[in-house]
């Protein structure tokens, strides 16, 4: 079944008296439980394509079908209940609230679709066990490291149990140990069905992908099953 599936997908932004094509009849399906990256130097469309797949913006023109749902003509309220239902996001810079603990910060997107308080802890803390950081549930931010902070935003991704996980350069803000370490955690989600889209431009971290769709001036230049996977190996 495919769970993404965009046709014909066109972004225009009018920028004074410059119309910017940023992309141009983008057609792709990813199918549920696939680990897609998507790759491009900057300016390729790539963040633009990752925004229209994460509901944040809608196509100028084409369609996009989310799940069995056309999202592409919604209007703001109807893609941020889609947001919270369908889509866990992962940002480069972790997007944690500086005076919440990493439990409050996981349960969020519950009190948004109306879990109890005793639910909301239940299930925050299943998703920080799922990322190894249930002994850290009653931290900051500031008293993590980077790592851990980025598990944190991917237990509060997967705390609604969404359709797709979309991770924005989750490894930009780490240093390499790091980066692999947490490329390991989403090897392992992969593994128990999730279904991932990475956007990178880096190489080494788009191989642990099981698909590589690269763009350029806003068209798919190729979009191939990787061969050669990394697997990850924690040192």
């Amino acid at each position: 079944m495919n769970i993404i599936e965009t046709s014909q997908i066109q972004k225009r932004y009018i920028m004074g008296a410059e119309v910017v094509e940023a992309l141009k009849d983008i057609t792709i399906s990813i199918r549920k439980g696939e680990y897609v990256a998507f790759m491009g130097p900057s300016g390729s469309g790539k963040s633009t394509l990752m925004n229209i797949v994460g509901c944040l913006d809608t196509p100028t023109s084409g369609s996009y079908i989310l799940n069995g749902q056309d999202v592409s003509r919604m209007g703001e309220n109807e893609l941020a209940e889609i947001r919270n239902k369908e889509i866990g996001f992962v940002f480069q810079t972790f997007n944690l609230l500086p005076r919440q603990t990493a439990l409050e910060n996981v349960a969020l997107p519950l009190i948004y679709a109306g879990y109890s308080r005793a639910d909301r802890i239940e299930k925050a803390m299943g998703a920080l066990r799922g990322v190894g950081l249930e002994n850290r549930a009653h931290h900051r931010p500031n008293e993590l490291s980077g790592g851990q902070r980025q598990r944190v935003a991917v237990a509060r991704a997967l705390v609604n149990d969404p359709s797709i996980l979309l991770a924005d350069e989750p490894t930009g803000n780490l240093d390499t140990k790091t980066s692999y370490e947490i490329m390991d955690l989403f090897d392992q989600l992969y593994s128990k069905g999730n279904t991932i889209v990475m956007v990178t431009h880096e190489e080494d971290i788009a191989k642990y992908s099981h698909r590589i769709i690269r763009l350029r001036d806003g068209v798919i230049e190729s979009d191939l099953v990787n061969d050669d996977v990394i697997k990850p190996v924690l040192h």
